[in-house]
C-alpha cells in the first residue's frame, strides 16, 4: 500500500501558476505510475496527467496539454503537477493516485488538494 499527501493548492488569477505536489509513502519502490485528476463541483472525476515512475514518460488530457507538466523526484518520491497558464475551468480538486501493476488501475489516492481559479 501506498500513502499520498497532495499539496500546493490554492487560489490563483486566469493566466497565472501554481505547483502541485503529492508526496508518496509505503511501497513506493513498486509504484508502476502515477496520476493526477481532477474533479470540479457537480461534475466526474477526469484524467488530468500520468508519469510512468521508471521510464519518466508521460501523457496529458487534451484539455490541459502544453500548460501543464506532470514530473518525479525518484528520491524524494514525490510527484509534481506544474499548471501554467491556468483558466477558470481548471477550478477543481485535484488528487494524485499510485497504480501499482502494468494491469492493475489505481489503488491509492490522496486526499486532494484544492485549486481555484479566479477570471
Amino acid at each position: 500500500q501506498v500513502q499520498l499527501v497532495e499539496s500546493g493548492g490554492g487560489l490563483v488569477q486566469a493566466g497565472g501558476s501554481l505547483r502541485l505536489s503529492c508526496a508518496a509513502s509505503g511501497r513506493t519502490f513498486s509504484t508502476y505510475a502515477m496520476g493526477w485528476f481532477r474533479q470540479a463541483p457537480g461534475k466526474e472525476r477526469e484524467f488530468v496527467a500520468r508519469i510512468w515512475w521508471s521510464r519518466g514518460s508521460t501523457s496529458y488530457a487534451d484539455s490541459v496539454k502544453g500548460r501543464f507538466t506532470v514530473s518525479r523526484d525518484n528520491a524524494k518520491n514525490t510527484v509534481y503537477l506544474q499548471m501554467d497558464s491556468l483558466k477558470p475551468e481548471d477550478t477543481a480538486t485535484y488528487y494524485c493516485a499510485a497504480q501499482m501493476s502494468a494491469g492493475g488501475g489505481y489503488d491509492s489516492w490522496g486526499q486532494g488538494t484544492q485549486v481555484t481559479v479566479s477570471s
